[in-house]
């Protein structure tokens, strides 16, 4: 992995290059497209936090957390979650530690936040990120999302 690797955020002046960042196709059906996920970070900046993810010059992917989240707001004992919302590696450049250090820099955000788990979703199916997320550290917590299992990772042993 580069020692280049950062993150950036969204600006008018690299929001088209993002918005043409793509996965490898068989992984389409499990994660929407950069430009739905800055849509929804339009309409929802007190919980969104998009980032891009440059090795140099270089966009690789894009990452995008949550913060204070309730899964299920109707339920009182449903506490507020922070974690990982999307992650889009683009086709070309997986495989090189680039999800690794978006996933550690969400780990990072929601730790200087306060929060000492992160939690994220996933689909399940042959190309689904099911090994990429436990491999990480990540466990199933028997919950699920719509159609997605949850996964936590606690920080604090970390």
């Amino acid at each position: 992995m580069s020692s280049s690797l950062r993150l950036e955020e969204v600006t008018p002046d690299n929001v088209l290059d993002a918005c043409r960042l793509k996965v490898r196709p068989e992984q389409e059906e499990f994660v929407a497209p950069v430009a739905r996920s800055l849509a929804e970070a339009y309409v929802q900046p007190e919980i969104a936090w998009p980032r891009l993810i440059f090795d140099g010059e270089l966009l690789v992917g894009f990452v995008m957390a949550f913060f204070m989240v309730r899964f299920d707001p109707d339920n009182p004992d449903d506490t507020p979650r922070s974690g990982l919302w999307r992650l889009n590696i683009a086709a070309g450049q997986q495989g090189r530690g680039y999800g690794r250090f978006a996933v550690e820099s969400v780990c990072e955000e929601v730790r200087r936040r306060g929060q000492t788990r992160v939690t994220t979703t996933w689909g399940l199916g042959e190309h689904g990120p099911e090994q990429f997320y436990l491999g990480l550290g990540f466990r199933l917590t028997g919950e699920k999302s719509g159609e997605q299992v949850v996964g936590v990772l606690d920080l604090t042993g970390v």
